[in-house]
């Protein structure tokens, strides 16, 4: 699912046309998508000059806190994506944002699902509206469609590992399909891709929402079924530099974000053909 258009929104051609690096802003930079992308954009400098902001100046528990890359005071800070006026603060001065910071765990409380993945999605969409900011990639989630792989056959016989009951030329699920999210995690992923739309429609910021697979930090799967939902730190720093690139042009996209998997039931097409994503990894 996405579009583009061919004349770049405004303030876009006078940054690639001054050769300057890409001021970009990553949330929940801390956190173990966030610190994997942080430092995979900061190895570039001539292209990108990467701050970022966490709710805390420590590791987040999914991320391995020994290899954790800390950021320069200048470019942190320390702020709550249920504080507007902060995220306003930390937002201001950039070209793009990297919205990765959550609450990631779908068996958490709906009262910090609606402050973190609601409200501070919102606070953040808004700050870039204040800012002018017109460049934004959002991590949303393969969860945003689980409920094929937990209720709908063939997709429950892979999560079931009934592998003889799985065709060979399985429908893959593709952003056109509807949502199906399984509890209040996954809805607030399918809110967020929403709202993002809503932002692109109303004030032209460009957005590539990506549903993104079971990233972690032992960076391989795990057991059994997560076999098929496994995306590697390589591809997954990979596929939001790639979407981070797209956003030069208005455009508004959901693509998936995993790795090639043999069991993988939903389609790469759409993340190839508008991204160029070329998964390196596969369980």
């Amino acid at each position: 699912m996405g579009e583009s258009h061919r004349n770049p929104p405004i303030g876009i051609s006078e940054n690639l046309m001054s050769n300057s690096p890409l001021k970009v802003h990553v949330t929940g930079v801390y956190g173990l998508i966030g610190n994997l992308v942080y430092g995979h954009l900061n190895k570039q400098p001539e292209r990108y000059d990467v701050h970022g902001s966490s709710r805390r100046s420590a590791s987040s528990i999914r991320a391995d806190a020994d290899s954790l890359i800390r950021l320069p005071d200048t470019h942190f800070t320390q702020a709550d994506l249920g504080d507007a006026e902060a995220m306003l603060q930390a937002i201001a001065g950039m070209d793009a944002v990297l919205h990765i910071g959550a609450v990631p765990d779908p068996g958490a409380p709906f009262e910090d699902v609606l402050h973190s993945n609601v409200v501070g999605t919102y606070n953040v969409l808004e700050a870039c509206r204040e800012a002018g900011v017109k460049r934004l990639v959002y991590a949303s989630s393969v969860m945003a469609t689980m409920g094929y792989f937990y209720y709908q056959e063939p997709y429950n016989a892979i999560r079931e590992e009934r592998f003889e009951d799985v065709p060979e030329d399985i429908p893959l699920i593709t952003p056109a399909d509807l949502p199906r999210p399984t509890e209040p995690y996954s809805a607030s992923k399918v809110w967020g891709e929403g709202i993002c739309r809503t932002y692109h429609d109303a004030h032209d910021i460009a957005a590539v929402c990506l549903r993104i697979g079971a990233v972690n930090k032992e960076d391989r799967s795990l057991f059994g079924w997560t076999d098929s939902l496994w995306c590697s730190q390589r591809d997954v720093a990979n596929i939001i530099e790639l979407a981070l690139q797209a956003t030069a042009s208005p455009c508004f996209h959901i693509c998936y974000g995993i790795s090639d998997n043999r069991h993988r039931w939903v389609d790469l097409e759409p993340s190839r053909q508008a991204l160029g994503f070329e998964p390196q990894d596969g369980a």
